[in-house]
């Protein structure tokens, strides 16, 4: 197929992964792909912002800034045109953002279908974290885009509701989760699980906010200093000098290792060495990808009892706490640490599942084809 794929990432951080992975595999199946959307420098580091948009942000009042992320749609819409006469594609693929009509409009103009993939409900993401001057005018525009989408994509079931909520026939919805490479898989699946070795790796990866709870993990480690242990950091995070302090404290330096931002690939190598794997927190709605890596690779994975993580793992592939309580975040690590032979059963149900529920990225091109043909078709009667 020819599909249009528009995006509004200029950051090189999980959204980039994002779109990168699932648009590889669409070239891997042999479909011819325009993209419209911002330069993102390859030679930036992972994790990096935006840049001259970053800044922006930070220096203008928040009204300002989202009548001018209005205003930017228009040029994108403009962009948006000119591709569709240049490619004439038979699918425009785009990765939903607030206050981003562009899309909707030139697909409806050219009378071409729009595979919308939902990562959050923008309008209530960004009222909550970052704020949002014209709420109620963000969450017009913000079911506009829904609604003007030929069908929607959301990562989990849970913001699936989100689209049920502002009116959307459940025929115009398909939850499509995040997931990993096949060649990742493949790699990982000539690798037995071995619960018989020297030390056992307690990792994490992503940004380190200080409601994860990651002192308690401290405190888990410092409680079991008999026992061959080694706590990885990998990414970023304004409580790491802390972080690094408490283990200090608790006199087990030696056992922790923090590795700051690292390339892609890194991140990769070190999910491999990962034992047990560590969801501290997450949004309500979200499809992690580090928790598919983590599948991967077979570990022993410490994760919140929500909604959206039950749909991804069970009480036979993963130790659940209750969302928020350290306590409980770090009674589970423990009985991963303690017992971490005895479990090794869920590591082996959590390493095949990824294959048995197709969290494969290449089986999410598959569907969005799938889905686009389905739509391409019904566009032409």
């Amino acid at each position: 197929m020819k599909i249009l794929y528009h995006h509004r990432i200029a950051s090189k951080d999980g959204q980039y992964v994002h779109v990168e992975e699932l648009t590889n595999a669409l070239d891997e199946l042999g479909h011819e792909l325009h993209f419209v959307a911002p330069q993102v420098n390859e030679n930036a580091d992972f994790g990096g912002d935006g840049g001259f948009v970053s800044k922006l942000k930070k220096a203008l009042p928040k009204a300002l800034y989202e009548i001018l992320e209005l205003s930017y749609s228009a040029w994108v819409f403009i962009k948006l045109v000119v591709a569709i006469l240049k490619f004439k594609p038979e699918v425009i693929y785009e990765r939903y953002n607030l206050y981003q009509p562009a899309g909707v409009l030139a697909a409806k103009l050219f009378n071409i279908p729009l595979l919308l993939e939902i990562n959050a409900p923008l309008a209530e993401e960004r009222a909550k974290y970052s704020g949002l001057a014209l709420q109620g005018f963000a969450k017009k525009i913000e079911d506009f885009t829904w609604r003007g989408a030929t069908h929607c994509l959301p990562v989990t079931d849970v913001l699936a509701d989100y689209m049920r909520e502002a009116n959307i026939p459940e025929s115009r919805i398909t939850v499509i989760h995040n997931g990993v490479r096949q060649q990742f898989i493949d790699e990982m699946m000539q690798h037995d699980i071995n619960v018989n070795i020297q030390e056992i790796v307690i990792g994490f990866t992503g940004f380190i906010h200080p409601w994860h709870g990651m002192d308690k993990a401290l405190e888990a480690i410092a409680e079991h200093k008999e026992l061959p242990l080694r706590l990885i950091f990998v990414g970023d995070g304004n409580i790491l000098p802390d972080l690094r302090q408490q283990a200090e404290t608790l006199g087990i330096s030696e056992k922790v290792e923090f590795k700051g931002l690292v390339t892609r690939d890194k991140v990769l190598d070190f999910v491999k060495e990962f034992d047990i794997a560590l969801q501290p927190d997450v949004t309500a709605y979200a499809s992690p990808l580090k928790m598919f890596e983590y599948m991967a690779v077979g570990a022993l994975i410490v994760a919140p009892k929500t909604s959206n993580i039950q749909e991804i793992l069970s009480d036979d592939t993963a130790l659940f706490f209750e969302k928020g309580d350290k306590a409980d975040f770090k009674k589970a690590l423990t009985t991963a640490i303690t017992s971490y032979k005895v479990l090794d059963c869920k590591r082996r149900a959590v390493k095949q599942s990824i294959l048995d529920k197709q969290f494969v990225w290449q089986e999410n091109a598959r569907k969005v084809v799938e889905l686009a043909e389905g739509v391409a078709n019904e566009a032409h009667y």
